[in-house]
């Protein structure tokens, strides 16, 4: 492969769909929200996009089976109260450099451009580094009425310290010099694992923004095993802590066994 290209799996006539881009980032948090709403609502795949700055490698499923590195594109009709139509992109991988994100990021927008796309929701992870009591969600927007507008569901504005890296970032930066407005939605997380709480967070914006309709039952579930695995890491947190904190000439031995 010597380009970057997008395969056409079946051609579709959509209007004015909105745009929704959800590929792995921190916590998975915009992955895990995007692949439940193409599970839920039963989205159908269109096309994929493969690029030689993808990593050179190729991932392997519980059978044996190798799946390339690659990006899909997934397609909703009629969705939600507003009857919308959708594009969501999901996927395995991002670019590993600046160049092949640019590239990358180019040839997604002149594709969802072409089906004439003019919103965009890009969604991700905001990294703590530190277990989150309850996952609150940053957002970033393209102008100032869609940044005021994020305010009415709760969400944090992002400080002006803080930049937003990879496609979540470069493909509203990229799509608003398009003429394309648009949001990047975070879900405030840990970190260090997939995060379904965050997720969660995340989505319920998110639905309330697009007035999508998708049951969060399994979600939950999720959730409830990330809450688990928070619950761990404190107690492993707090076991390091009290280990560093022993008193000279004291011998811990929880080690053991």
């Amino acid at each position: 492969m010597r380009e970057t290209t997008i395969n056409i799996l079946e051609d579709v006539e959509l209007s004015s769909p909105v745009f929704i881009e959800a590929l792995p980032g921190i916590g998975h948090v915009g992955k895990l929200a995007a692949d439940h709403i193409i599970d839920e609502l039963q989205a159908v795949r269109f096309a994929e996009l493969y690029s030689p700055s993808f990593p050179p490698q190729v991932l392997v499923d519980e059978n044996g089976i190798v799946e390339p590195m690659k990006n899909e594109f997934y397609y909703l009709r009629d969705a939600g109260e507003d009857k919308r139509d959708y594009i969501i992109l999901v996927g395995n991988t991002q670019g590993l450099s600046p160049e092949g994100q640019y590239e990358i990021c180019g040839m997604i927008l002149d594709f969802v451009e072409g089906y004439g796309v003019e919103r965009i929701y890009t969604l991700g992870g905001l990294a703590t580094g530190q277990p989150v009591e309850k996952a609150r969600v940053y957002g970033a927007a393209t102008d100032m009425e869609l940044a005021e507008s994020l305010k009415d569901h709760d969400v944090i504005l992002r400080s002006a310290d803080g930049g937003i890296i990879g496609a979540s970032g470069l493909l509203l930066g990229m799509g608003r010099m398009r003429g394309m407005r648009g949001v990047c939605l975070m879900g405030e997380t840990p970190g260090y694992f997939i995060d379904a709480e965050a997720a969660r967070a995340l989505l319920e914006v998110l639905l309330e923004m697009t007035k999508l309709q998708v049951d969060l039952e399994k979600l939950e579930e999720r959730a409830e095993e990330t809450r688990k695995m928070i619950s761990r890491a404190q107690q492993m947190e707090q076991e390091m802590i009290d280990r560093l904190n022993l008193k000279p000439g004291e011998e811990d031995l929880r080690y053991i066994g």
